[in-house]
């Protein structure tokens, strides 16, 4: 009886909770899924000057788009948009805008709490401009002997290249609820800069979508190198597994801002439509569909992460300047 009774009266030990389930960005950190993009978009500017600028048909393709002139012999459009396609690769191509506009990126980042991503932006930009002018100088240019092109190696564009990576060095450095309410106006003033390039003759189709994808491709190292710094700790690390309609909705806002574009091009606008020759018609439609996906690709794919610094090491930081603050003040004995 005492026996039973006393087995009775025992509490049962209470079950141990279950070990929680893997994250899901733990299959997939960001920083492997950044430097994979990084090399596809690589890969993708290695065969677009393959291609375009290596092979007859490339450079017959690009002639046929954008055609030269025929007195003068240079690549500026028969357009009424020349004007102000200069106006923009003037105010664009300004040291004082562009230093304002780094300068910019180092203000939201310290107010955001992502200097060291406003830091890596501005460095991302200024190695786009390095890298596009040291490839045009290293880049060869054939001369098949083709009527509509010319031996002048212009790819990439440095213009093209240096929007891009100021566009997604904002990327870095504004909280990624607000990526998204900045791509599309962004993306579109990409675009116009990569359509005053093609309309006032400073490049061609080839070198502008190569300044596109050089951009992109700095944007996936240098949050690569981000993301691998946090670890991927912290909420917002890594991307977050969602229905493959956010893809959907993505791919269909694309089609639907296109549409948009013709529609503007050749209804709100027939003068301007029909002063624009048909092959720089067909290249800045081209573009602008390259700049919507690149630049909408890389935001879907750091969607949710956040480049602040961990608490911890934010800190970490500040005591160790309070610590050398104390020394550098203290008196020497």
């Amino acid at each position: 009886m005492s026996l039973g009774s006393s087995y009775i009266g025992r509490s049962a030990p209470a079950p141990r909770p279950a070990p929680p389930l893997p994250h899901v960005r733990a299959a997939a950190p960001l920083g492997r899924l950044l430097l994979g993009a990084a090399v596809g978009h690589l890969l993708a500017l290695g065969l677009t000057y393959a291609v375009f600028v290596r092979t007859h048909p490339g450079q017959w393709l690009d002639g046929l788009l954008l055609p030269r002139a025929e007195r003068g012999g240079g690549y500026e459009q028969q357009t009424v948009l020349v004007g102000p396609a200069r106006t923009v690769l003037a105010t664009f191509g300004s040291p004082t805008l562009l230093a304002a506009m780094l300068g910019t990126v180092l203000l939201v980042g310290v107010l955001c709490r992502r200097l060291l991503a406003g830091v890596v932006g501005v460095g991302m930009v200024l190695c786009a401009v390095v890298v596009a002018g040291a490839a045009k100088s290293a880049l060869a240019r054939p001369d098949f002997q083709i009527v509509s092109s010319s031996t002048h190696n212009s790819f990439p564009s440095g213009h093209v290249s240096a929007a891009t990576a100021l566009l997604l060095a904002f990327m870095l450095v504004v909280p990624g609820w607000a990526r998204g309410w900045l791509a599309v106006p962004g993306a579109a003033g990409v675009s116009v800069i990569a359509s005053a390039t093609m309309i006032a003759g400073w490049h061609r189709f080839s070198d502008a979508l190569g300044g596109v994808l050089l951009g992109v491709t700095l944007f996936c190292l240098a949050a690569a190198a981000l993301a691998g710094r946090r670890g991927d700790a912290g909420p917002g690390a890594g991307p977050r597994r969602e229905p493959g309609g956010a893809v959907g909705r993505g791919l269909v806002g694309g089609a639907v801002g296109l549409a948009v574009l013709l529609w503007v091009l050749l209804v709100v606008l027939p003068g301007l439509a029909a002063s624009v020759q048909s092959g720089l018609l067909v290249a800045i439609v081209a573009e602008t569909a390259a700049t919507m996906v690149a630049v909408g690709s890389v935001v879907f794919l750091v969607r949710s992460a956040e480049f602040v610094v961990p608490p911890r090491l934010w800190q970490r930081a500040q005591r160790r300047a309070t610590a050398t603050s104390r020394d550098g003040g203290a008196p020497q004995g």
